[in-house]
């Protein structure tokens, strides 16, 4: 698991496909959500996260999704509207046995019906698990 320490959480947004000068925005923030990952975040791309108001075309979406939070494929859809032909959505869950945990079918049957696909899952921190989700494919609109 990852140790905290700066080392640590660069490598974290490295392993989350971010490079420095990428837009990234954020999406359900509230008061539960990894600081420490947002800040490495931030220092790694050398730019603040962008919010959900963003008019920007995005590389990275980070997508902090609670059990209770609604409909996760309304949720996908307006997070998939600004992000650019080869973007990518980070949905960012509660692990198991933490508030707000997201069973993994829930994220599966969301996916496909918004033209999505799941590629891989990664942990990045204590209390969070990310799924990547690409688009199926390059034609967009």
């Amino acid at each position: 698991m990852v140790a905290a320490g700066d080392a640590d959480q660069h490598s974290v947004a490295e392993r989350l496909g971010i490079k420095p000068d990428m837009v990234v925005q954020e999406i359900g923030w509230d008061e539960d959500v990894d600081d420490d990952l947002r800040v490495a975040i931030e220092e790694h791309t050398g730019a603040e996260l962008l919010d959900e108001d963003a008019d920007e075309v995005i590389d990275v979406v980070l997508l902090w999704w609670r059990d209770g939070d609604g409909d996760l494929g309304d949720a996908l859809v307006d997070a998939r509207a600004p992000l650019d032909d080869e973007g990518v959505v980070w949905v960012l869950t509660p692990k198991t046995g933490e508030a707000g945990h997201v069973e993994p079918s829930e994220i599966a049957e969301a996916v496909p019906t918004v033209g999505l696909s799941q590629t891989s899952n990664l942990s990045v921190g204590d209390g969070w698990t990310a799924t990547r989700l690409v688009p199926r494919s390059t034609s967009r609109r």
